[in-house]
């Protein structure tokens, strides 16, 4: 439970991350609320070199509205993205699930940045931002670029950002009056979901299933029965089409479908009753 050494820097701006970054090469990783990251070092499944402290830098922590979309800073805190009357009103579905999230502690020392930055498929934000249609502006010496977030997650806790790239922010279309729900399963209240669901409703549904693959990932297979005109009992059973989940000491991966079956029925038919 004792990390490999490290040297450690405090960045007090974007473009001095950056600057530390691309110094230091793969080896080094950024530091914000420290509850993805230090678990790991704890157990050696990540050494970084070097640790560029982001926490202080003030200018990424807001949600503000822009035109049709929201703009969230990477390192507003879950707490205070729960909290915020933009979020509330426009994408109710993430103020809810930073809510959700951890306990106070977690919620208050969290960033959004963080848990999306970390690609944990097990984690609730990444799956929120696939159903929500939501996109990532990443910074680094080469500018910036704006990543889907359905083409951001690559692999089990790997993400499309580059070694010297930091997440800045993140860009969540407006969904007022949309339809939504959250539904996860868990053994306890404080516990990482077994199987997960975030589903939106405006026009069409988009559903962000979590703890169901190597990634946070969709369920196509319900959208396109949605769209083909299945009723919600008949399109729930297509959940887990095409993925490929977990085994671990909590549930298998036929328990895993099952959930996913059941929660994805529940979160339709709380959509379909929020829909304004």
């Amino acid at each position: 439970m004792i990390p490999a050494s490290f040297d450690y820097q405090r960045a007090s701006s974007v473009d001095e991350a950056i600057g530390l970054l691309s110094g230091a090469g793969e080896d080094a990783k950024l530091l914000a609320g420290g509850h993805s990251l230090l678990p790991l070092m704890k157990l050696r499944l990540a050494s970084p070199s070097l640790l560029v402290d982001i926490a202080g830098i003030q200018e990424l922590s807001y949600v503000r509205q822009s035109g049709d979309h929201l703009a969230i800073g990477s390192l507003t805190r879950h707490a205070d993205l729960s909290r915020s009357e933009a979020a509330l009103h426009e994408a109710p579905l993430l103020a809810h699930v930073a809510g959700q999230i951890g306990d106070p502690q977690v919620r208050h020392r969290g960033t959004i940045g963080g848990s999306i930055a970390h690609g944990d498929p097990a984690s609730d934000l990444p799956a929120a931002c696939l159903a929500l249609n939501a996109s990532f502006v990443v910074a680094s010496p080469r500018g910036e670029r704006n990543i889907a977030a359905a083409d951001f997650f690559r692999g089990f806790l790997e993400t499309e950002l580059a070694s010297d790239e930091v997440l800045v922010e993140i860009i969540v279309p407006t969904a007022a009056g949309a339809g939504w729900s959250f539904q996860k399963f868990n053994r306890r209240a404080q516990d990482w979901a077994i199987v997960g669901v975030a589903a939106v409703s405006n026009g069409s549904t988009r559903i962000g299933l979590v703890n169901m693959g190597p990634t946070p990932v969709r369920a196509i297979g319900v959208e396109q029965a949605l769209g083909q005109g299945a009723s919600v009992t008949e399109a729930a059973q297509h959940a887990s089409d095409g993925l490929d989940p977990p085994a671990d000491l909590n549930a298998s991966p036929e328990y895993r479908r099952h959930l996913a079956t059941v929660l994805v029925g529940r979160a339709l038919e709380e959509a379909a009753q929020k829909k304004a």
